[in-house]
């Protein structure tokens, strides 16, 4: 996770951080949900970019996640399956 920037280059670290390493998969969130798609399609480059300049079976999966939503829920109860529009007249 030190060496993100180097690995990735800097327009893809610019815009997507890695967030979590467990076991051999790699957590990593965009500030966009198009450079998630755009990280997703390129994880098998990255990933045999990964093998080669950290050792194999370092890093063997990506999972790549969008930005956060903001939570819509206020107080400490909530019904299912009513989104913030339902009070809207």
């Amino acid at each position: 996770m030190a060496r993100w920037a180097e690995l990735v280059g800097p327009d893809i670290s610019t815009h997507c951080t890695p967030e979590s390493f467990h076991e051999t998969t790699l957590l990593v969130r965009c500030d966009s949900t198009a450079w998630a798609t755009q990280l997703r399609l390129i994880s098998p480059d990255l990933l045999k970019r990964f093998e080669s300049e950290l050792g194999p079976g370092v890093v063997t999966a990506m999972k790549v996640v969008g930005p956060s939503a903001p939570s819509w829920r206020k107080g400490g109860r909530s019904v299912r399956g009513r989104g913030p529009r339902d009070t809207y007249g």
